[in-house]
């Protein structure tokens, strides 16, 4: 009860709290490298409705950056903050055209923009033109205000995006005077990607032209090419909206059709845009947050919505999807989903769904499962069907495994298991090396140190899922495998190094250097690869000499100048407080290596550090790519005061609250709170935590205990403490388990 009524009289300080939507901001992101989309969504919808500048570049991947003026138009498939471009298909753009195949895209100003979770609207000043949308799970929502009225135009393009994703065929049918259909077949970073639409206006069309960028004729209903362009004229009145509601699917028109009419019947967009709101506030306020800070707020809510933009839904309202051998399948008993991002996500973005959305993730296993019956291995990264291949290991593992020892098995468990094992035995990306020489040598493979580092993981994660399916035997070789990473340890210079088949270190060796022609670490450096160790940070401390030297190495990282050497310096290693690089994933659980050696308070102060400078409420306020939610997910959880180190093993390190309170809803309506008693900027080390109560010394939580519901107060102070210091208070590893 007191802790019900603290978090209520923290909520009526706040001036604006109505909604927790109200603190969510689609734009922050949007700059720098952050990557991300600002358009409409549900969450983990198949459809995100945003604008594309029609700009070609890094910083466009999403079809969208802050620094653009122009947009070129609507588009309704979208990434969210990735390191390389695709999708952004079926494009559509309001205008006023004096001929059919003139220049459609429009200037804007971010004075006329306004985002909010499920809806987006823009007005362009030339035209006077307003374009609103919002979304459902399968279908996007346009309306368009022509405040001039009299001759409106509506464009769909599917012949845009040249460099991420080309074209290979597309179709577009004028079926009747209100209903268009047809699709977009690419090649990009989906080698092969098929997305079928449908879309239905609300008033007929005065006349329909057909062609591409260089010829457009009014003559024929149906075009096919590698690029089609429509443009459809209406005669409106001033200020009187066109509306078009647009459905797509992977498998059909048919399937587009069927997902257009079942979730969204009418003709109703503010009732359209109002469930989309719902749905994102009954999702946001399942972590209610009490703080009188709104910057942190808007933060906090920001980085929890982008968690939920991924990975996507796939299946249509009638179960069928494209699967990975590119046939139609059906999800039986569940909702298939793609875009995995698993380099990233396995970190902290999956582990984050048991807690939130833990009746996705069950469907999100199935899904992987089903990609494996399909395409023969579990997935690595994977897009609309398709298996990129991007980055390294297999982080499928890691997921599947969390999954299940949390308690979650709507799924054939020893298939599961089958699957993992076939991942680790294939001979491909330097595991055959791995398998024979317990390491992968340099002049065998690139990236051979992270891909060692990144398979001794995953092998970890398959020894723990053997000895849970009742098989116990086949747990020992992965188990082998998992102390790999010990083989690429240089005990000279306390990094791990590439190694090359004759057992010699590559030479010459600079743990600066980042040169992609001889580079053995993944987007990275020895600096920051050298720390990746989540399942045995005791064997990692020992390596280094005991808790004493392996703070003082820790401490060098934070330490080290910012300079980087090397060709062709990847634009990723982002953040950097030293050599530390907020901005990628592989040091996203450095800062709490030091509650494993003994020093929490050192922890605590560059945690603090980290959400205040690598997270703001302005549209350059990610230090790095989203990357599909993980870089958001790692702020949840540490502004909650808990990161899980190691994705998979039940446990959440204590770092250091950035939030004064928080509710978590779970499921049988229970609820996990947490309390900060004192904290401020200056009062960012932990006193002392009790949980439900009573003392807590040790320095990590169980899953089970934020499950079962229960109260987590911590005792802020404004200078280093002892707490969680003492013998036994550290988390647990494989080389001293407790």
């Amino acid at each position: 009860m007191k802790t019900l009524f603290f978090l209520l009289a923290a909520a009526a300080l706040l001036p604006a709290q109505r909604r927790f939507t109200s603190y969510v901001d689609p734009f922050i992101g949007t700059a720098a490298h952050g990557h991300v989309f600002p358009g409409a969504a549900v969450p983990f919808g198949m459809v995100q409705l945003s604008p594309d500048n029609g700009t070609e570049g890094w910083d466009w991947t999403s079809g969208y950056h802050w620094s653009d003026s122009t947009i070129k138009g609507f588009s309704h498939t979208h990434l969210s903050g990735t390191g390389v471009g695709d999708l952004c298909d079926i494009l559509f753009m309001p205008a006023v055209l004096k001929r059919p195949g003139d220049r459609y895209a429009a200037r804007f100003s971010h004075t006329d923009e306004k985002a909010e979770p499920g809806y987006y609207r823009v007005t362009f000043p030339a035209t006077g033109i307003t374009a609103e949308l919002t979304a459902t799970d399968r279908a996007g929502f346009h309306r368009y205000t022509f405040a001039k009225g009299k001759e409106a135009s509506v464009v769909i393009d599917l012949g845009h995006r040249l460099n991420w994703d080309s074209p290979t065929e597309s179709h577009i049918n004028i079926e009747g005077k209100q209903l268009v259909t047809g699709y977009r077949f690419s090649r990009g970073w989906a080698p092969k990607q098929r997305i079928y639409f449908a879309a239905r206006f609300d008033r007929p069309f005065r006349s329909v032209h057909l062609g591409n960028d260089s010829v457009m004729t009014s003559s024929g209903t149906t075009r096919t090419e590698k690029g089609v362009k429509a443009v459809l004229r209406f005669r409106t009145e001033r200020n009187a909206p066109v509306l078009v509601k647009v459905g797509i699917s992977a498998v059909s028109v048919e399937g587009a059709v069927k997902n257009l009419d079942a979730e969204i019947p009418g003709w109703s967009f503010d009732a359209v845009r109002a469930s989309a709101s719902d749905r994102w506030e009954r999702a946001l306020e399942r972590v209610a947050v009490a703080d009188t800070t709104a910057p942190v707020l808007r933060t906090f809510y920001t980085a929890l919505y982008r968690t939920m933009l991924a990975p996507v839904t796939y299946s249509d309202v009638d179960g069928r999807y494209r699967g990975g051998d590119d046939s139609v399948h059906h999800a039986d008993g569940f909702t298939n989903h793609t875009i995995f991002s698993l380099w990233d996500t396995y970190r902290a973005a999956h582990p984050l769904y048991t807690i939130v959305q833990p009746e996705r993730v069950n469907d999100l296993v199935r899904s992987m499962l089903a990609f494996a019956r399909e395409h023969g291995r579990l997935p690595v990264w994977t897009l609309h069907a398709n298996e990129t291949m991007c980055m390294i290991g297999y982080h499928a593992v890691p997921v599947i495994a969390d999954a299940y020892l949390k308690g979650f098995r709507d799924y054939d468990a020893q298939e599961a298991f089958a699957a993992m094992q076939t991942s680790a035995m294939a001979d491909h990306l330097g595991l055959r090396s791995y398998r024979q020489y317990g390491y992968i040598p340099t002049d065998h493979e690139v990236e051979s140190v992270s891909k060692t580092l990144e398979y001794a993981y995953d092998d970890w994660c398959i020894a723990r899922m053997a000895e849970e399916t009742g098989n116990p035997g086949q747990a020992v070789p992965f188990y082998r495998r998992s102390q790999f990473y010990r083989n690429v340890f240089d005990t000279a210079s306390r990094f791990m190094r590439g190694r090359t088949s004759a057992g010699a270190w590559r030479e010459p060796f600079d743990p600066l250097a980042v040169d992609h022609r001889l580079n053995d670490y993944t987007e990275g450096n020895a600096w920051q690869y050298s720390w990746y160790v989540p399942h045995d940070v005791a064997g990692l401390i020992a390596l280094h000499g005991g808790e004493e030297a392996f703070i003082r190495r820790l401490d060098s990282l934070f330490d080290q100048r910012t300079s980087l050497t090397g060709d062709n310096i990847s634009p990723d290693i982002s953040g950097l407080i030293g050599q530390y690089a907020h901005g990628n994933e592989p040091s996203h659980h450095i800062a709490y290596l030091y509650m494993y050696a003994g020093a929490p308070w050192k922890s605590q102060e560059r945690l603090a550090a980290i959400m205040r400078t690598m997270y703001r409420d302005t549209p350059d306020g990610l230090s790095g790519n989203e990357d599909c939610g993980q870089m958001s997910a790692w702020y949840v959880f540490s502004a909650l005061g808990f990161y899980p180190v190691n994705p998979a093993d039940q446990r959440y390190v204590i770092g250091t609250p950035a939030v004064s309170g928080a509710s978590l809803s779970l499921p049988g309506g229970k609820r996990f709170t947490m309390r900060a008693e004192g904290l401020s900027p200056s009062h960012r080390f932990i006193a002392a935590v009790t949980l439900n109560g009573t003392p807590l010394s040790r320095t990590y939580l169980h899953h089970s205990e934020i499950m079962n519901g229960g109260e987590l107060v911590f005792r802020m102070t404004d200078r280093p403490a002892a707490w969680g210091s003492g013998p036994g208070d550290a988390p647990p590893s494989m080389s001293r388990q407790r």
